[in-house]
């Protein structure tokens, strides 16, 4: 069992101690590997809008649940307000500059979003908590991926250090989505089989809601190679009841044509 305790006396802003923003200025991140912070910085500053959508399902009747979303989403904001630093040492625009402009784009998804979610909450009941805790391990699986293949390929010391620093945080939200997943769909078929079927129908790369298909699409291009995929799969084939579904895989082929 995750100890939510324990993590919520963990929770702090990602250290910026020792990170020398001011060396992206004599040595800048290609053009590939800034595009994809601007992806990045974009999603994470967007979770607090996810955790709208989710607490009007019955995730918000389960205390873990809601004392880890509140400390997840503080953590998130954190990973976004690092990155918009990232971005304003390349001389771009950053947090709330940038994020505004992107929700009012958002249009009339964005504001059905959680009316959509409290009538599927509604619909699937506890089974839903099955679905966000799995949907929550594969997205936080994807980003943490994300974050390592880009360290790798832009092999930048400062970048590495602050996407390391990053990881390990994220590497908590992993622990808890993970276990309650695999708690919840150990314990009901019936959470199996609906899990199985929106994994298979609804689930997409995270931040493909509110990015532009095309950059969604160059994220998993840049990223996403064969390795990646296989390795993401294979979490979710761990999970009860998931296996053989090839999720990442399946995205990755309709993005590749996009």
């Amino acid at each position: 069992m995750f100890d939510i305790d324990a993590y919520q006396r963990q929770v702090a802003p990602v250290s910026l101690d020792g990170i020398d923003f001011d060396a992206f200025r004599s040595r800048p991140l290609s053009p590939e590997g800034l595009r994809c912070i601007r992806y990045m910085h974009d999603v994470e500053s967007h979770t607090v809008c996810y955790l709208r959508d989710l607490l009007v399902t019955p995730s918000h009747k389960d205390p873990r649940v809601t004392t880890f979303l509140t400390m997840w989403n503080y953590e998130e904001h954190w990973h976004g307000a690092a990155l918009a630093r990232v971005l304003e040492a390349h001389g771009e625009a950053a947090g709330t500059e940038r994020i505004a402009p992107m929700r009012r784009r958002l249009g009339r998804g964005d504001r059905l979003a959680p009316i959509v979610n409290a009538i599927a909450g509604s619909v699937l009941g506890d089974a839903f908590v099955a679905v966000h805790m799995t949907w929550g391990a594969v997205n936080e699986w994807s980003t943490q991926a994300g974050y390592a293949r880009l360290a790798e390929r832009e092999d930048h010391p400062v970048l590495t250090e602050l996407l390391d620093r990053i990881q390990r945080q994220e590497a908590r939200h992993i622990a808890f989505y993970a276990t309650e997943a695999r708690r919840r769909l150990a314990a009901s078929p019936r959470a199996r089989r609906l899990v199985r079927w929106a994994l298979r129908t609804k689930w997409a790369p995270v931040g493909s809601s509110v990015m532009p298909r095309e950059e969604t699409a160059f994220l998993l291009r840049h990223l996403v190679d064969g390795p990646v995929v296989e390795r993401l799969d294979g979490n979710v084939h761990k999970l009860p009841g998931m296996d053989g579904l090839h999720i990442v895989r399946a995205a990755a082929e309709t993005y590749a044509a996009a």
